[in-house]
């Protein structure tokens, strides 16, 4: 190349800074306040995403290929994705996967130096990203409002490279569990889901949650556990979350409550519940375990259908084992849906709050004087709909909260 050439392509790099600062700073003032229909937010929190992700010689070389026509493509920068979740319920929806659908859809389409890979181990040790995603309730939003937020994190490093969020209207929104989520005995809460939402919401350039990225392979196996359990392969995906139980990182609510699920549907009614007692162990350990008893409307009776309601007392002698076992104290907490005078279901709650107490003490006398019952009414609800049906099941759950026993 001569020198004239050479001094005719000096400008160029610093023209390409300048378009791709013109580029971020456009992404940046783009991101509206104000909420918008979940298409245009989820779309809003991609391109966010990406402008800040874009390595500087990913992206000239991209801006240069357009001004010269060269081939200067970047190369493929794999991201795995660990199942998005609604922080609203804790669990995958329908539009949780709706969410992972239009992400990655449209970074496929609009910005193909990246490129997915399923969340397997194998590919752990491939990938250099990791997706994570979330919807989460504004409370103090005057109507109804959801925020999508995205992170990706170097997976070697543990370094969050970048969050991006949008608001969203919360409608039209299919709140609908998978199989897995719906099942579960108990809302799925502890450390790791914690980790999850702490990891999509830090700020880029700071440490990834440690709990939650230490756990990440075994993450997958879980996974591919209730992929298995969500298509009836009950048998398979028992094998599954057992496997991942057998890891240190494995002793999980998810994993345990797979194991447990995975025998009611095969039948094993032994190790169905000795899984539900190392639930209950968790719960304590955790300080706290919801758990989803579906009372009649209105009333402090068990549903009446057996194939919802049978197990309760199993749940009950486990619940009540596990606590006598750790020498701990409780408070019980009753919830209703939303439906009826909230003066009516915050006594309704203490009622049934009350319900499990006398048939817990039935099973251990001694928790009599180690636990409490209280009532919140429809103040802590999860789903809000008081559609009193299995929609908003997590409605009508109670809590054990551990507390400090008197002295």
């Amino acid at each position: 190349m001569t020198a004239p050439a050479i001094a005719r392509r000096k400008p160029l790099p610093l023209a390409l800074l300048l378009a791709f600062a013109f580029a971020v700073l456009l992404a940046a003032c783009s991101s509206s306040k104000e909420p918008q229909t979940f298409e245009k937010a989820a779309a809003e929190a991609t391109d966010s995403l990406v402008a800040q992700t874009g390595k500087l010689p990913s992206f000239l070389a991209r801006i240069e290929s357009t001004l010269s026509s060269s081939d200067t493509s970047a190369p493929k920068r794999s991201i795995v994705l660990d199942p998005m979740l609604d922080m609203i319920t804790g669990q995958q929806t329908e539009t949780t996967l709706l969410f992972e659908r239009r992400v990655t859809q449209r970074m496929a389409a609009k910005f193909p130096q990246f490129e997915f890979l399923p969340f397997q181990a194998s590919n752990l040790t491939k990938a250099q990203y990791l997706l994570t995603g979330t919807m989460t309730r504004v409370t103090a939003a005057a109507r109804p409002t959801v925020t999508l937020s995205l992170a990706l994190t170097d997976i070697r490093t543990g370094m969050v490279v970048a969050q991006a969020s949008a608001l969203a209207k919360e409608e039209n929104l299919d709140a609908t569990p998978s199989r897995y989520y719906k099942d579960s005995p108990v809302l799925i809460k502890d450390k790791v889901v914690e980790g999850y939402a702490r990891t999509t919401a830090t700020p880029a350039g700071q440490k990834a949650d440690a709990y939650y990225m230490e756990r990440i392979g075994v993450a997958t196996v879980i996974t591919e556990a209730t992929s298995l359990y969500n298509a009836e392969r009950y048998q398979d995906a028992l094998g599954q979350y057992k496997t991942a139980l057998a890891t240190p990182q494995g002793q999980q609510l998810r994993a345990e409550s797979g194991v447990y699920l995975t025998n009611i549907k095969l039948g094993n009614t032994a190790e169905a519940e000795q899984a539900f007692g190392r639930i209950v162990a968790l719960g304590i350990a955790y300080n706290e375990l919801g758990v989803k008893f579906l009372f009649a409307p209105g009333s402090v009776d068990f549903w009446a259908d057996p194939k919802i309601s049978g197990a309760y007392a199993m749940w009950l002698r486990q619940i009540a084992r596990g606590t006598v076992s750790a020498g701990s104290c409780m408070k019980i907490v009753g919830h209703t849906s939303k439906s009826g005078p909230a003066a009516i279901n915050d006594a309704l709650s203490l009622k049934r709050a009350a319900t499990i107490k006398q048939k817990l003490v039935a099973e251990q006398p001694v928790l009599a004087a180690k636990t409490t019952a209280e009532g919140m009414g429809f103040r802590q609800n999860i789903v809000g709909s008081g559609t009193d049906n299995g929609f908003d099941v997590l409605d009508r759950r109670v809590e054990f909260k551990i507390v400090p026993c008197p002295r």
